[in-house]
């Protein structure tokens, strides 16, 4: 066991791993501490390179116990492509894409899942509830299904379909609420303290950041550890970003990275930017965004519980935060499926629509290498394209313009 305790980023209170851990008291998500001496003691460089390619090669710095109780789909280890062809046509002689969209359940959230739901089984949970906006749902109900653990979702009606799907085809108890991800929280979190459930809710329970954390391990490993100049990920909840930040700063304290940590951005919404309105100012945490909306579902999050985390991560990277219209982000998103052939989420395709901004002020420079986080397959999403084609007749003639 490497996980040394559980601690409070707000008001230092340290808890026992072993516990079925939620909030603090104090209302603050609770991060899991490791014992750095005793991970750099077993894990080195060359042990994690000779593993499978998953993200359990870095299982010193995961909080799972026993072998017997992860519950995999083969998740890691994503693609960190170079686009050089749309780095070429947008001025970017550096640019990177990791690409979740092709793990298990087609998104990021399979590795808050995986991790999340083996620290469930192993602390012996039978029942979990959460709200989400339509990933996370769809995949802790698969990894549920696997685990033999029973999942109950809410999500707002005007979800994507396709993680619907998922939560149902997976036997989950699916509800849908009329509102936002904020109203289903409500109703969730009423019905976990009357049947005593597992919360997993997003920060709610501390093992999903672990999951998510391992994007950053990976970028690392995959850049011969070392470090991007830039890195742009869709923030709703926030806690990939926390995660890969987390991820980071732990692989420094290894001694295994040296140098600045990359300028981390956090890339939201116009309809939805409670992150940048509170960057902008100056401030820790964010207010609520009353009549939050946009095309990038999964970021429609009108007060993240961990933005205070997330907010932290930019300011002490010298990073920024960036609000993308929907007409900027499906221009993105078309972008790169032309140019690269990535048909991405449009989460993963607001981040594109950040660095071509930032470069066009100078906050990025053209030699800088720079990271983007596609967080999800595009084909989850296929009410953001419009397809409209010719109807052609037999025996008609084929014209290309």
């Amino acid at each position: 066991m490497f996980v040394s305790h559980l601690e409070c980023p707000k008001c230092s209170a340290k808890y026992e791993p072993e516990q079925r851990n939620q909030l603090c008291r104090c209302g603050s998500p609770l991060l899991v501490k490791y014992n750095m001496k005793k991970v750099a003691a077993n894990m080195t460089k060359e042990l994690v390179a000779s593993r499978p390619p998953d993200l359990w090669r870095y299982r010193e710095l995961l909080p799972v116990v026993k072998a017997e109780n992860i519950v995999t789909m083969g998740e890691g280890m994503t693609p960190l492509l170079r686009l050089d062809r749309l780095g070429q046509r947008v001025g970017m002689k550096n640019l990177y894409m990791k690409d979740e969209g092709i793990l298990p359940s087609g998104s990021f959230k399979a590795r808050g899942a995986a991790v999340g739901v083996s620290r469930a089984k192993e602390l012996g949970v039978k029942t979990l509830a959460m709200p989400t906006n339509g990933n996370a749902g769809g995949a802790w109900s698969l990894y549920c299904a696997k685990a033999g653990i029973k999942a109950v979702v809410v999500m707002p009606k005007d979800a994507p379909v396709i993680p619907r799907s998922e939560c149902a085809i997976a036997g989950a108890s699916l509800f849908l609420v009329n509102g936002l991800i904020s109203d289903a929280g409500k109703i969730v979190a009423k019905a976990i303290a009357e049947n005593k459930w597992y919360d997993a809710s997003t920060l709610k329970e501390p093992y999903r950041i672990e999951g998510k954390k391992t994007m950053g391990l990976e970028i690392a490993e995959q850049l011969g550890w070392a470090m991007p100049d830039v890195l742009l990920y869709p923030a709703g909840g926030g806690v990939g970003l926390i995660g890969i930040y987390k991820a980071f700063n732990e692989l420094k304290e290894l001694g295994w990275i040296t140098g600045n940590l990359p300028r981390m951005v956090a890339v939201q919404a116009t309809g939805c930017a409670p992150i940048v309105r509170a960057w902008r100012s100056g401030a820790t945490e964010s207010v609520f965004w009353q009549d939050a909306h946009t095309c990038a579902f999964g970021i429609t999050v009108p007060k993240a519980i961990g933005d205070f985390l997330v907010l932290e991560a930019v300011y002490k990277t010298n990073g920024c935060a960036v609000a993308i219209s929907d007409e900027d982000t499906l221009k993105a998103e078309a972008l790169m499926a032309t140019v690269e052939g990535a048909f991405v989420c449009p989460e993963g395709a607001a981040c594109m629509a950040a660095a071509q901004r930032l470069l066009s002020e100078g906050w990025i420079k053209p030699d800088e290498r720079v990271v983007l986080l596609n967080t999800g397959c595009g084909i989850k999403y296929p009410e953001t394209v419009h397809c409209d084609p010719p109807l052609l007749q037999p025996g008609d003639t084929l014209t290309v313009c």
